[in-house]
């Protein structure tokens, strides 16, 4: 079976090759903002508007009216097309799902992440080096560590910094066998309790820089707008968000590839994260943990390793269950960090009750699909 892996590579580019960099990515920003603009001009005109007779449209005049678009490589404007494409198709889709969903909008370039595409044949790789269109090569951080068919490649910006995410079509690794049944409970105070007693702490990176991000965010608005000492300013702050990106994705990382590694059976919760961050009082909190992104790290690490994942319910009460023998504890409150049982004594933390709750119900699951057949089991690995 194959399977789709990006790998996100820095690259050193000199001025001149960074000078390439942000034109590529304006005139995947302009051509966007052009074709959206024709889209409704069309749709207000009363027809009905397609991304290939944009791109027709916008290939028969750009070499008289815009020239300097053929400086770059040509993936830079067709993707554009594509994402607008692709916007429209969500948009749409959202729309008839009565789901609220904004119509897409123009690209400003203050606002917008740079970034351009790259297809296959449009970019080679030499160990440390890439080579693209009209540029030559350029020089990255590291080598390419997979190992497979180089399928796309994209360019982006990030706090000055320019990185290649190269995605890669691999062999799917061979599935593990045997391992033990776990239950992972997530949490603010701690990123992940594992029933086997692991405990991965959150370093809450937020919340560490967060009078430095004041003094930062403080120091741009005292700038003057269009000002060089403004846009220094701004370079400073943009460092400082991706420093505390970076010590989240550790984290994150570190500990869902330590989860997944051994086991064979997983449990976990089905979180409704964007209604949990209501809550004013905890969205900051809850922000700095980001716990959907623990969830979907663990569930396609898992899938690539061959774990049963078990996902339990969004109103299960994974916290309030004594997991010694099942009884309800209804009052249980939030500032309560042990778990006392009522019924047969049972004390112990709070998320590691819980995490045992979801191993038992992971685990009950698994037995209850054994008896219904494989059909059963694919459906309740889902649940």
């Amino acid at each position: 079976m194959k399977i789709q892996r990006a790998h996100q590579i820095q690259m050193n580019p000199n001025n001149q090759q960074a000078n390439y960099f942000v034109r590529a990515c304006g005139i995947a920003r302009f051509v966007y903002n052009w074709a959206l603009s024709e889209w409704i001009h069309q749709y207000e005109a009363g027809d009905k508007p397609s991304v290939y007779g944009l791109k027709k449209k916008f290939n028969a005049i750009k070499r008289e009216q815009y020239p300097w678009i053929l400086e770059v490589t040509k993936c830079a404007p067709e993707q554009a097309f594509n994402n607008l494409g692709k916007a429209f198709k969500g948009f749409f889709r959202n729309l008839k799902a009565g789901r609220k969903s904004g119509y897409p909008c123009f690209k400003k370039r203050s606002k917008s992440k740079d970034s351009f595409y790259l297809s296959n044949d449009q970019f080679q790789l030499n160990g440390k080096s890439i080579k693209i269109p009209k540029l030559g090569w350029v020089k990255m951080r590291e080598k390419l560590r997979l190992d497979g068919k180089i399928m796309s490649a994209v360019v982006s910006r990030t706090a000055g910094r320019w990185f290649v995410s190269i995605q890669v079509e691999i062999e799917a690794p061979e599935f593990q066998v045997g391992g033990s049944a776990l239950g992972v409970d997530l949490g603010i105070k701690e990123l992940a309790t594992v029933s086997d007693g692991r405990v991965f702490g959150n370093p809450r990176p937020l919340k560490t820089k967060k009078r430095q991000l004041r003094l930062y965010q403080k120091a741009v608005s005292r700038k003057k707008r269009g000002s060089n000492n403004r846009k220094k300013a701004i370079h400073r702050l943009q460092r400082l968000h991706y420093q505390i990106s970076c010590i989240r994705k550790d984290a994150q990382h570190k500990a869902t590839t330590a989860i997944t590694t051994g086991c064979r059976l997983l449990g976990i919760e089905s979180l409704q994260v964007k209604g949990m961050l209501k809550n004013h009082k905890l969205a900051r909190a809850l922000s700095d943990a980001s716990m959907g992104e623990v969830l979907r790290q663990l569930e396609y690490k898992a899938d690539g390793k061959g774990i049963t994942l078990v996902k339990a319910d969004k109103f299960y009460p994974s916290s309030k269950t004594c997991s010694g023998c099942g009884s309800m504890k209804i009052d249980l409150a939030l500032g309560d960090r042990v778990y006392r049982c009522k019924h047969c004594g049972l004390e112990l933390d709070r998320d590691l009750n819980a995490a045992l709750n979801l191993k038992n119900l992971a685990v009950g699951s698994t037995v209850s699909a054994c008896r219904l057949g494989s059909s059963g089991a694919r459906a309740l690995a889902h649940a």
